[in-house]
């Protein structure tokens, strides 16, 4: 999420959220925002989730130029914007379903975040013609 316009640059669906996901991850949303080769890149912050505290991760962060911030533990109000973003997410997609397959569950949140970002999107079209 990027803080500054509160937008979902990229993200992750999957049985389990190892470092190389991460990397991924955030591979994805240097691309997305065109980063890659820009001098000046925004802070990551996050949790002290075992992803984020691993060599594969910190090397990561290293090669691409990124100066990653940990929020310390139990303190997620540091971290506020993501986590009210999961709040939505839990309220607005998962808790309204009991999934019967992985894949069920896949797909649902997929069509949530596809909704989700273009809604996002939208809103921020309709600001700047106002």
């Amino acid at each position: 999420m990027d803080v500054y316009d509160r937008s979902i640059v990229a993200y992750h669906i999957g049985l389990r959220y190892e470092a190389k996901d991460v990397v991924r991850t955030l591979q994805q949303a240097l691309f997305k925002r065109q980063l890659f080769d820009k001098e000046d890149k925004p802070v990551l912050r996050s949790d002290n989730g075992p992803q984020f505290i691993s060599h594969a991760f910190k090397e990561a962060c290293e090669s691409f130029g990124i100066t990653h911030e940990r929020i310390p533990p139990s303190m997620p109000n540091m971290n506020a914007h993501i986590e009210s973003f999961h709040r939505i997410l839990e309220e607005d997609c998962l808790s309204r379903y009991k999934f019967e397959s992985y894949k069920q569950a896949y797909e649902t949140v997929v069509e949530f975040m596809t909704f989700y970002i273009n809604q996002e999107n939208a809103i921020k079209i309709k600001e700047v013609r106002v």
